[in-house]
């Protein structure tokens, strides 16, 4: 399976090099500053204290950028962060995406009588639904693949975030979206794909899962 990916994240690395763009260099220090509107939801530290509002903590600075130029672009619509990304410039970006990415994530936990179903998804998928395990790309703990495209100079374009310890309840509406196409902003309709056969049950004991994982 890793040699796939790798494989996989390769080719997307050569086909895709001469599109990539460059990028403002984000300044933590300044990301606090900024970061005060944020902290009403994500919390001061992005670890969030509340469950439909996702931690920020640790999760890649390249993921978090992307998604707050999803927002700003409307290629990622939603009607608390869509107007608050309009109003930040890309060094804006770059710096609270620097500030969230250097902070430590709280560990968190999920619902104990979900998370053995859910693991199993996690790890297997569901092979007669066509749905592909988690962990080709997110990883074993939930890291995500960053680690392996920086390795491979692949475009952070095709990264798969920081899922480990994140809010289930967060987590089972990102993956409705994608699967009812409520969430569009996946590269290539991965998580679309993916996501297509999944049932309500395997969303919300594979977020228990997730939640659970650090």
């Amino acid at each position: 399976m890793k040699k796939n990916l790798l494989i996989a994240v390769t080719t997307w690395a050569a086909l895709s090099v001469a599109t990539v763009p460059s990028f403002a260099e984000g300044d933590a220090a300044a990301g606090k500053t900024k970061s005060v509107t944020c902290a009403a939801c994500h919390g001061p530290d992005g670890n969030s204290s509340v469950p439909q509002w996702p931690k920020l903590a640790g999760q890649s600075a390249s993921y978090i950028a992307k998604q707050l130029k999803d927002f700003k672009a409307k290629r990622r619509n939603d009607p608390s962060m869509s107007p608050q990304a309009q109003m930040l410039n890309e060094q804006d970006i770059e710096d609270l995406a620097a500030y969230f990415a250097s902070q430590s994530p709280n560990p968190g936990s999920g619902n104990p009588a979900l998370q053995m179903a859910g693991k199993k998804v996690y790890r297997k998928g569901n092979i007669k639904a066509f749905v592909i395990a988690c962990v080709g790309c997110h990883g074993l703990t939930g890291k995500g693949n960053k680690a392996l495209l920086d390795s491979v100079k692949a475009p952070s374009i095709v990264e798969a975030p920081f899922i480990a310890s994140q809010h289930a309840m967060y987590v089972a509406k990102q993956i409705r979206a994608f699967r009812d196409g409520a969430r569009t902003n996946d590269v290539g309709r991965i998580m679309r794909n993916i996501t297509a056969k999944m049932t309500d049950e395997e969303i919300d004991a594979v977020a228990e899962y997730i939640a659970g994982l650090h």
